[in-house]
């Protein structure tokens, strides 16, 4: 993987990098928010690794930022703020995925192999269509109606994971396992915020629901109530 590390701590940053490089992948470091963003908009990276406190333009900035020019690169978020909040901030600005310090290497290249993979995945797939939404994977284009519906490199994976399932009941698990990759603290809403998220982006204006809660089960992607 070419990585792209954002961390203002030199001594951690470089800990980290050998540590990647030791593994075989090609690490560039930045100590900033604005030379990481700038590094980012520039470069051609599969995954970025990405302090959540930074000197000179935060972390979350940075991701919001990328994501608002239309860059989705995989953003894997590190942060010595572990609380639930915390986390769905990081999510909400874009983020792909969040891991709090300290945190063994295993899991942080587990991880980042899982964005990858997945992001992989998508790009390789074909048109999905239910009702009058369609999905393209690999141009990563959503439209319902004919209007184009922008979404998060995350919500664009639930999305996916969701057409491929249509008509199916989706528990949680299901969803942690198939977006995912891993399971989350079962206390975090990370899947409450995403589908409603999903829902007002691909329902708000439209007549007709295809995003349902099964009460006691999970989620279903239906044009029938």
């Amino acid at each position: 993987m070419n990585i792209l590390l954002v961390e203002d701590d030199r001594r951690a940053s470089e800990f980290l990098s050998q540590g990647l490089r030791a593994l075989g992948h090609q690490v560039e470091q930045r100590f900033d928010g604005e030379a990481g963003l700038k590094a980012a908009m520039q470069g051609q990276y599969d995954v970025l690794l990405l302090d959540r406190m930074l000197p000179k333009l935060d972390g979350l900035d940075v991701v919001k930022r990328l994501r608002g020019i239309g860059n989705d690169t995989p953003t894997l978020i590190l942060s010595a703020l572990d609380e639930v909040d915390e986390r769905v901030q990081g999510l909400r600005a874009g983020g792909d995925d969040y891991l709090a310090k300290p945190y063994h290497l295993e899991e942080l290249t587990a991880r980042l192999e899982a964005l990858t993979r997945r992001k992989g995945a998508s790009s390789l797939n074909d048109r999905l269509k239910l009702a009058d939404l369609e999905l393209d994977a690999r141009a990563r284009k959503v439209t319902r109606g004919g209007k184009k519906i922008d979404l998060t490199t995350r919500e664009f994976q639930l999305l996916e994971f969701l057409m491929r399932h249509a008509r199916q009941v989706v528990t949680r698990t299901m969803i942690l396992e198939g977006v995912w990759d891993y399971h989350f603290d079962p206390k975090t809403n990370v899947i409450d915020v995403h589908i409603s998220r999903l829902r007002q982006a691909i329902d708000k204006d439209f007549t007709v629901q295809l995003l349902h809660t099964v009460r006691g089960a999970g989620y279903t992607l239906s044009e029938d109530p």
